[in-house]
């Protein structure tokens, strides 16, 4: 995680001086990036992309265990864990529909205000008066 924060800041800051500030060893950044990536970050790559293509076609509804159905419905062999760890890993997260809430309450035994204006605002000269 370190040395990916390195790589990606490479172009403003230096390596080693980065490296010292986070106290780990230089040496280990310049071997990590001549490492190949594995078959596994590969694979968790495009499992993302198919993750994202599944959620973006839900209109952004489905969660870990809706897309895991999808993924196994195309196919792709995945358990649920790993799908529901990705998922939280790249922040993709299900958009929630609002609840109804009931603001009004016509069911009550009280009586309304009483009409003491009857739309005859010119005779309220002075506030309070009516």
């Amino acid at each position: 995680m370190m040395f990916r924060f390195n790589e990606d800041h490479r172009e403003v800051f230096l390596v080693r001086a980065m490296c010292s500030v986070m106290t780990i060893n230089a040496g280990g950044h310049y071997t990590w990036r001549s490492k190949p990536e594995s078959a596994r970050a590969r694979a968790n790559r495009a499992l993302v992309e198919n993750i994202r293509c599944v959620h973006a076609n839900s209109r952004r509804r489905y969660g870990s265990p809706r897309v895991h159905a999808s993924l196994r419905a195309e196919g792709t062999r995945v358990g649920q864990n790993r799908v529901a760890q990705l998922i939280c890993t790249h922040g993709i997260q299900a958009h929630r529909g609002r609840s109804f809430r009931k603001t009004t309450d016509s069911n009550h035994t009280f009586l309304p205000a009483p009409n003491l204006l009857a739309r005859q605002f010119a005779s309220a000269v002075v506030p309070n008066q009516i």
